[in-house]
């Protein structure tokens, strides 16, 4: 097995509860690591074998451009459509971080963090 991680992964988009959060949007942090047997690949050298983080990184940005009230609801579903488009991948780790969320005080940011395991 082994890992493949996508780290800082900025992009802006227009989730929150607030109204101004829907209008104005935020800067977010995506981090994502995700498992997989590494193997084959790491002895064929052909990318067709492995994880394409370009396509782990095309899935977050489109996932992040669905307006969403919760961070959990936006990780939650950047999980199920790795599993569903990369059956290969046998673990995710997902954090999604508003940076300088709108909380009423000098908070660098605020993040959530879920695990998934393929059923």
């Amino acid at each position: 097995m082994g890992k493949i991680r996508l780290k800082n992964i900025r992009i802006h988009s227009n989730h929150g509860c607030l109204k101004e959060e829907m209008l104005i949007g935020s800067d977010y942090r995506v981090d994502l690591e995700v498992t997989s047997d590494l193997s084959k690949p790491a002895d064929s050298d052909i990318l067709t074998e492995t994880v394409d983080y370009v396509h782990l990184n095309n899935i977050i940005k489109d996932e992040m451009l669905v307006r969403s009230n919760l961070l959990e609801h936006v990780a939650k579903r950047i999980i199920d459509r790795i599993f569903l488009e990369l059956p290969q991948v046998t673990q995710i780790e997902v954090e999604v971080a508003k940076i300088n969320p709108p909380i009423g005080g000098d908070v660098e940011s605020v993040a959530v963090i879920l695990n998934s395991q393929r059923q």
